[in-house]
């Protein structure tokens, strides 16, 4: 067994030990567990300030969208640990209406990551200072990343140019006939 499987083994106890969690290793130097919405902020904690662990790096939040499950998302935390060369994922299963707590308090970078995640999935966090849109216009309605969004969304947004201003119009997709004029307005067209 090398000195990263006798790290790796070591971690991966000690974090079953103190979390009381179930944490399995995905390969060498990758572990994961799941965890609560009510339990996640103190195992990131934990996770970070601990000596043994050193999981100092957000390196990303991830969400995955079951809409099949009763627990409809799966909200999945990357730390990365230097001093150990390891990774870990911290899973959370959420319900649809169900809020997680912010770690922007741990991780300062957790703010534009919970910001992504509410713009584009709906997730609400507690206690994060600034959770509004990042991705999407003010006035957007909905989701995009969720699996049930409409293709086309809810509205058109486009400038109309002899009003001088983006207007908003409901999609309408209908159309009876439609003439295909391949002449570009910019080219002249010669015969």
């Amino acid at each position: 067994m090398s000195d990263i499987d006798n790290t790796l083994e070591e971690i991966m106890t000690h974090i079953n030990t103190c979390l009381n969690v179930k944490c399995i290793a995905q390969d060498s130097t990758t572990l994961e567990f799941y965890s609560t919405p009510q339990d996640i902020h103190n195992h990131i904690l934990f996770l970070c300030n601990n000596r043994t662990c050193k999981f100092q790096i957000l390196i990303d939040i991830f969400i995955v969208d079951y809409p099949h499950r009763e627990a409809r998302f799966e909200v999945i935390y990357s730390l990365l640990s230097i001093a150990n060369n390891i990774r870990i994922f911290c899973k959370v299963s959420l319900h649809e209406n169900e809020n997680i707590t912010s770690i922007t308090n741990i991780f300062n970078a957790a703010g534009w990551f919970e910001r992504e995640a509410f713009d584009m999935y709906g997730i609400l966090f507690t206690n994060n200072p600034d959770l509004r849109r990042i991705l999407t216009d003010y006035g957007f309605s909905g989701h995009p990343m969720l699996k049930d969004f409409p293709l086309s969304g809810y509205k058109e947004v486009r400038y109309d140019i002899a009003k001088k201003e983006v207007i908003y119009e409901p999609v309408n997709l209908q159309q009876d006939f439609r003439s295909f004029d391949f002449l570009s307005p910019w080219k002249e067209h010669k015969p």
